[in-house]
């Protein structure tokens, strides 16, 4: 497809007039969209997906999930088998990448496209190729302000810049023709912990500043909670749930998304009562030989298997019985001090471990707790999610 055959929607790009009468706003809608490999392997399966425009959106998931098909294939680098994608209302699925890039998109790869014997300003100039030659002077001054990294390097080989400077130079790049939708595969993966967070935020900053639509591809799930402002988790192909960073932590869709975003423990049972007045559930679990009170407003039938999660920061540590919703005791039998945490895993007489996670508000030299030590654990009822098996 060209872009001459593209609706009129997409028809703005680098070359628009200043006069303001551009809409800049895109969204990306995908429907029902399956990519094959070959005949016999489906890598994406009826995926269905929104962007609006201004959110930045992180796509998580194991490896061999779709990330990163799902992202080559809004790019146009991967055709769908089925299904169509659009761009502010057009269909752009059959386009040639260049064309999208023409209309609005941008892709910045895993491995960054920089030339390291050019000079950053150099590596720029290339990148608004595209631009006439006014424009293009204008959007490099216009990087030069929202990267002031870059600005104290302008003079310098690609090839000298640090691991973060090549990666903010690689978006800087990807930004000079202005897209209205960046695709952004593991951008900051290949960089050291410290530099990844400091990067982070200068990215999310920068995103807010341009206003472009960012879509970014990710592992880490620190990075993702940091700089998105929407989620999705993909496994096996499909979409598992889609929420903000907070949603998707305290309100996961499924046993993956929770077993997947952070830490979490699962206890599996099934349902013994519900109280719909109160809106709760009691979940009777073998491995705690007890029952669990948990919130649940949604009517579900005695019987059920389900399995709960409770994060193990929501659950406080006793020396003595507490009253609380839910109490479970057990001898400490693992320890792993993190600095600023502990975790304990706590087994019970029934054989279940519970992972707890204590924060280290005053400074001591020494875990809280040792082996052997017997503690008792509990959680309320609203820490406690109830998910299908």
């Amino acid at each position: 497809m060209a872009i001459e055959d593209l609706s009129g929607a997409l028809a703005t790009g680098p070359n628009d007039p200043d006069d303001g009468s551009v809409i800049r706003a895109r969204r990306v809608e995908v429907f029902r969209w399956s990519v094959a490999l070959g005949q016999r392997v489906t890598l994406l399966h009826g995926v269905e997906w929104r962007v609006d425009p201004g959110e930045h959106w992180a796509v998580m998931g194991p490896n061999g999930a779709g990330k990163t098909t799902l992202l080559n294939t809004v790019a146009g680098l991967l055709r769908p088998a089925d299904g169509t994608v659009r761009f502010n209302g057009a269909d752009i699925t059959g386009a040639e990448p260049a064309d999208l890039v023409r209309a609005g998109l941008a892709l910045v790869p895993e491995h960054r496209r920089i030339f390291k014997d050019l000079t950053v300003e150099e590596n720029l100039r290339l990148g608004g190729s595209t631009l006439r030659l006014h424009q293009r002077v204008s959007r490099v001054y216009e990087m030069a302000d929202l990267f002031p990294v870059l600005r104290a390097k302008w003079s310098t080989s690609a090839g000298f810049l640090s691991g973060g400077e090549a990666q903010q130079l690689a978006v800087a790049r990807a930004l000079m023709c202005d897209p209205k939708l960046l695709l952004l595969d593991e951008p900051l993966g290949a960089l050291d912990r410290k530099l990844r967070e400091h990067t982070q935020f200068e990215l999310v900053n920068i995103q807010e500043r341009v206003g472009t639509t960012f879509v970014m591809v990710t592992h880490d799930q620190e990075e993702a909670m940091t700089m998105a402002s929407r989620l999705a988790v993909m496994n096996f192909g499909r979409i598992e749930q889609v929420s903000t960073p907070a949603g998707m932590y305290e309100y996961p869709a499924s046993r993956f998304v929770a077993e997947f975003i952070g830490a979490t423990n699962i206890f599996e049972g099934r349902i013994a009562s519900q109280d719909e007045g109160e809106g709760t559930v009691r979940v009777y679990c073998d491995a705690l030989g007890s029952e669990i009170l948990a919130r649940h407003a949604d009517p579900i039938p005695v019987g059920t298997p389900v399995a709960v999660s409770v994060r193990p920061e929501k659950i406080d540590v006793h020396e003595t019985r507490p009253e609380a919703d839910n109490v479970a005791m057990g001898r400490v039998a693992e320890i792993a001090y993190l600095g600023d945490v502990s975790i304990y895993q706590v087994k019970t007489p029934a054989g279940a471990v519970i992972r707890v996670q204590e924060t280290h508000i005053v400074r001591s030299s020494e875990p809280h707790y040792d082996w052997d030590d017997t503690l008792y654990l509990s959680w309320e009822a609203g820490s406690a999610v109830v998910l299908p098996t």
